[in-house]
């Protein structure tokens, strides 16, 4: 299901667009790969559910975290 929101040749083609990240000094959770962040992304404008309601059994992490990643 998440390969349909994401396919590779799109994955690619925004990949080259991010910025990278490292980690931070100060420690803290790991962050979640951009490309769950953005799959997430896509499925709730896809599918209009809420953000409370991602399932998080495929790898999207929480919600919050893609929330704020949209958010700016």
């Amino acid at each position: 299901m998440a390969q349909a929101f994401l396919p590779e040749d799109l994955w690619a083609h925004a990949a080259s667009h991010l910025p990278t990240h490292s980690r931070s000094p100060k420690g803290g959770r790991p962050r979640i790969s951009d490309r769950a962040t953005l799959t997430a992304i896509l499925s709730v404008l896809k599918s209009g559910i809420p953000w409370d309601q991602v399932p998080r059994e495929l790898g999207y992490g929480a919600h919050t975290q893609e929330y704020r990643y949209h958010r700016g």
